[in-house]
């Protein structure tokens, strides 16, 4: 299974959305999925931090960067995918993921979610923290589809929604 992170970047993570997104890490490690997500630093470096934090992981990570320096990405990156092409770099993580699951977020994030919700992908909203996460969850962007945007509260209520889509 693919899974694809979104959220706050460095600048807009919170220490309270940093450890749990270190959580959903450490939670995904033992599982064997892949773990995407845009490389740099916040949510995403959280994330993969997690996932590294565990001896005996399965999941490896995987970070789309917006440049083409390799060194930009997180330290905490199993593959580092460079593309040169900035924010249109948000299609590509929303196109390879099973299932998204977003978390805080800015303008990139609320990008990420229109992209999903175009290419019909069932997003993960964290409601625990200020962003486009919790402002989106349990909504609907438009009339032509429902019930892609689905809160959870906590990593346990995440997991069991996750579930459902034989995670």
């Amino acid at each position: 299974m693919q899974i694809t992170i979104i959220g706050s970047n460095t600048s807009s993570c919170s220490i309270k959305l940093y450890e749990t997104a270190f959580l959903l890490g450490k939670t995904l490690a033992p599982l064997n999925h892949y773990v995407l997500n845009g490389g740099m630093g916040g949510v995403m470096e959280a994330v993969c931090k997690g996932v590294f934090d565990i001896k005996e992981r399965k999941a490896l990570t995987i970070g789309i960067l917006p440049s083409l320096d390799k060194t930009d990405g997180n330290k905490y990156l199993d593959l580092i995918i460079p593309s040169g092409i900035g924010f249109a770099r948000n299609t590509i993580l929303i196109a390879a993921a099973d299932v998204v699951i977003a978390m805080g977020g800015g303008a990139g994030t609320l990008s990420e979610i229109a992209y999903a919700w175009q290419y019909n992908k069932t997003v993960y909203c964290f409601e625990g923290e200020e962003g486009w996460a919790k402002n989106l969850s349990n909504t609907n962007l438009d009339n032509r589809k429902k019930g892609l945007l689905i809160g959870f509260s906590t990593i346990d209520d995440l997991m069991k929604k996750l579930e459902s889509h034989k995670i």
